[in-house]
């Protein structure tokens, strides 16, 4: 299924001229450099094809002769390689790099003594008389190590060597000479074809290796059946392989719309047919790494999902696919795949934003906070690389099938609120609820209990009319630290008692309250006044301190506190501006 899809997929983008996907029998390749040739085979400059983004530079993505899959065999491509091949150099100095030249030079000589292109003439007296010590004669020569070139022939303005008319057509005429002997029925197109020894690599899988892995892979003799070597295993024919893996390519390419990197996992996705949602869903999950009108057409779109609206442009009967993909040694592990349409898709991504949708406590938080935003709340230091794999895997598919969250989710977050985070003199931990916790919470919560019924409802704001114990300890526990903020400037009582308070409410409630009668003395008459009545407003909506709160009651508690927290200090706030107000007046 999925090699279908991945192969119907590189069908829709070669018929589309804009696609820049690679055709049959070509790959795209990081290119760095370009060697010059006049028809003496001398080279007359070294183009830097790298490209600038920022302050870093990146090798050129071209679309050059399909390249080989090499293990420890010496394999040359076909005009173009790295500089052990092309000047028989690399950056460490090896003696195998003059054999890695000799072979590309005999191999060029051998596959094109027939051909009369004055191109390639240039490049075999290039061949023929290249030395690796003229290396110091080149431009950046340091900078050529160890990087990718192609060649191009100095009477040829606009095109590279390997892209001129005769030797595409001699190149053609290589590979067809070195199809695959052994036919079958093609487990992906049903026809009888050719079938791949060895598939061309992947590459841009985060974590894998730089050279690329597969995805379809038998290389030891255990993996042997009715003594079929490597792939003859799971028959695909060259051109399906050729097809699928190029697609994949092109999914996981630096510049891709259509990917997201999510803990260990890369994920990828694409529609059936042509769709506006095929470049959104990235952006969508992501939403901090978009800027300019990307940004506010990403809003318009997650604003109208959220809602429940439907946009002109997007048929929600296309199909949508996404696959994602986990590093495993050589080969890729498939974390992920999922079949759905567009309209089902766009239809979860706005019920997960409705359901983590909490006020913010900053403007500058993102109303739509990304999902790998949203789980560095669950990691150790709340550092990317420390978020499970697992979690995060299981998170992206329950945000995109609308199932339930998983329960590590809110674990998780719990454990690292009441973990905290060190203070500057990494003594002290210090509880941060934050708007991203508390949207976790908010959102694992109001999944739940819409999805099984339940009369409870989480609201955005604070909720006054809620009697939930654990919700109402939480408001309880807000109001009495800001008590004690407002007579004193020492620690407040968060840091100390927070996480007692949230799973263990009867063991430290009743000394907060003893302890907070002494800042009330402190405030003055009105505002005593007003705060013991809401003290005294929470406080008759509980019959006891529990002696324990499980899990969901706690993260209730941590909602009940952010938000009472933030209408406090939104009060506040409004008073302050209501006083300006009646003094300019």
């Amino acid at each position: 299924m999925i090699l279908q899809k991945l192969y119907l997929y590189y069908q829709r983008l070669n018929k589309n001229s804009e696609s820049k996907i690679a055709p049959p029998g070509y790959s795209t390749e990081k290119i760095h450099f370009a060697l010059v040739l006049n028809k003496d085979g001398n080279v007359v400059q070294v183009l830097d094809l790298r490209e600038n983004s920022g302050n870093k530079t990146f090798p050129k993505s071209l679309i050059v002769p399909e390249s080989v899959k090499r293990t420890n065999k010496l394999s040359p491509n076909f005009l173009w390689d790295n500089s052990k091949y092309v000047l028989g150099v690399d950056k460490k100095g090896s003696e195998r790099a003059i054999e890695c030249f000799n072979i590309f030079k005999s191999y060029h000589i051998e596959m094109g003594k027939n051909c009369s292109d004055e191109g390639y003439k240039a490049l075999l007296s290039f061949l023929n008389n290249w030395k690796p010590e003229y290396l110091e004669n080149l431009e950046h020569k340091e900078e050529l190590l160890d990087s990718n070139i192609v060649f191009k022939f100095d009477e040829d303005k606009n095109l590279f060597l390997h892209e001129r008319p005769l030797l595409k057509k001699l190149w053609m005429e290589i590979k067809s000479k070195n199809n695959s002997e052994n036919f079958s029925e093609c487990l992906v197109t049903g026809e009888w074809q050719p079938i791949a020894r060895i598939h061309p690599p992947i590459k841009g899988v985060g974590g894998a290796q730089s050279s690329g892995a597969a995805v379809v892979s038998f290389n030891i003799d255990s993996f042997k059946s009715y003594g079929k070597d490597q792939n003859f295993n799971a028959p695909v024919g060259e051109e399906a392989a050729f097809a699928y893996t190029t697609a994949l390519n092109h999914l996981l390419s630096k510049d891709s719309r259509q990917k997201i990197q999510i803990g260990d996992a890369t994920t990828v996705f694409w529609t059936e047919r042509d769709s506006p949602f095929e470049d959104y869903l990235g952006m969508a999950l992501d939403l901090e790494s978009t800027s300019g009108a990307d940004n506010e057409e990403i809003y318009n779109f997650l604003n109208a999902a959220r809602d429940g609206r439907k946009i002109e442009e997007i048929d929600p009967e296309v199909g949508f696919y996404i696959l994602g993909l986990a590093p495993n040694a050589s080969r890729l592990s498939v974390r992920f795949w999922y079949v759905s349409t567009v309209g089902e898709i766009e239809n979860a991504l706005g019920q997960h934003y409705s359901d983590m949708m909490i006020d913010r406590n900053f403007p500058k938080e993102s109303e739509y906070p990304g999902i790998r935003r949203l789980l560095r709340e669950t990691a150790v230091l709340k550092k990317a690389e420390n978020i499970n794999p697992l979690l995060s895997g299981a998170f992206l598919k329950s945000i995109l099938t609308g199932d339930y969250y998983p329960y590590e989710l809110l674990s998780e977050t719990l454990e690292r609120i009441k973990a905290g985070r060190p203070r500057s003199n990494r003594r002290n931990e210090r509880i941060d609820v934050n708007y991203y916790c508390a949207s976790l919470i908010k959102g694992y919560l109001s999944r739940k209990y819409r999805k099984r019924n339940l009369r409870l409802e989480v609201n955005m704001s604070l909720n006054t009319e809620l009697k939930d114990p654990g919700y109402l300890l939480g408001r309880l526990f807000a109001v009495v630290e800001k008590v004690q903020e407002e007579a004193s400037s020492n620690t407040t009582i968060k840091d100390r008692y927070f996480s007692s308070a949230s799973s263990t409410p009867r063991a430290v409630f009743p000394q907060l309250m003893r302890l907070s009668q002494y800042h009330f003395a402190k405030l003055d008459a009105g505002r005593r006044t007003n705060m013991e009545k809401l003290v005294q407003e929470i406080v008759n909506n509980i019959n006891t301190f529990p002696a324990h709160l499980d899990l969901e009651a706690q993260g209730m508690f941590v909602l009940g506190y952010y938000q009472q927290r933030k209408a406090l200090f939104t009060k506040k706030e409004n008073s302050k501006e209501e006083m300006n107000d009646d003094e300019s007046d």
